[in-house]
């Protein structure tokens, strides 16, 4: 191994958290727990009814204070003895940084901040289950789910696409390979780049031909991988 490390990039979407038993929208069509995506994760449903929207998140978040990192997350906070690793994810819990992931970017948000709903760029850390209507931010205005609803611009991406520009390395795990944002952030990453997806519902004729498919869930195949992975580091 050289001095310095290859950059491994690591992309992760919903299948890796639902491992840790967080559920998504896409494993219910579109629904969650019975709630249709248009009322709870829009910006029009933050103007119809913030009481629902906020009930729905502080469920979520309750549910993300009792999970644990699983096999997948440490698999890949244990990359970083290896490589220069970044981690860009569509997921908005923090099990990758409790897994000791330490350089992380959420394209869609973190369950556990909160925004200004008049300005987004007021962040806060939010420990408690719960943000309430009267929470307030330092101009205030009503605090809301630090997250990006279906509508809305992703800030993050233009900062994914400059990290996808230096990988040596890349990891898709948890999502497939044509679903956005992943299906844009693979446009970025350099020809020569090796390039490996965990999906177990994807099927190697769907994919670019420097690209090796791991038939599997990512608790079972990201440890095997990162034994893959050591030898090239």
């Amino acid at each position: 191994m050289s001095d310095k490390k290859k950059k491994l990039l690591v992309f992760s979407g919903a299948g890796v958290s639902a491992e840790s038993g967080l559920k998504t929208f896409r494993d219910q069509g579109g629904l969650w727990e019975d709630y249709d995506i248009s009322e709870v994760a829009t910006p029009q449903a933050w103007q119809a009814n913030r009481d629902l929207v906020l009930k729905f998140y502080n469920m979520r978040r309750k549910q993300l204070f009792k999970a644990t990192p699983n096999t997948a997350h440490k698999a890949i906070a244990e990359l970083e003895n290896y490589f220069d690793v970044e981690v860009i994810t569509q997921n908005i819990d923090d099990l990758h940084e409790r897994a000791g992931s330490t350089k992380v970017t959420h394209l869609h948000g973190e369950l556990r901040k909160v925004q200004s709903e008049r300005y987004p760029d007021l962040i806060y850390d939010f420990e408690k289950e719960e943000i309430e209507i009267g929470d307030l931010c330092e101009k205030g205005h009503q605090l809301r789910p630090h997250v990006v609803w279906f509508g809305e611009a992703v800030p993050m991406m233009e900062k994914a696409y400059e990290i996808a520009c230096n990988a040596e390395l890349f990891v898709v795990v948890g999502t497939s390979l044509n679903v956005y944002p992943a299906a844009g952030i693979i446009n970025f990453v350099p020809n020569n780049t090796k390039c490996w997806l965990i999906d177990p519902n994807s099927s190697e004729y769907q994919l670019p031909k420097k690209w090796k498919l791991i038939q599997d869930k990512a608790g079972a195949a990201m440890p095997n991988l990162l034994e893959e992975l050591k030898k090239l580091a």
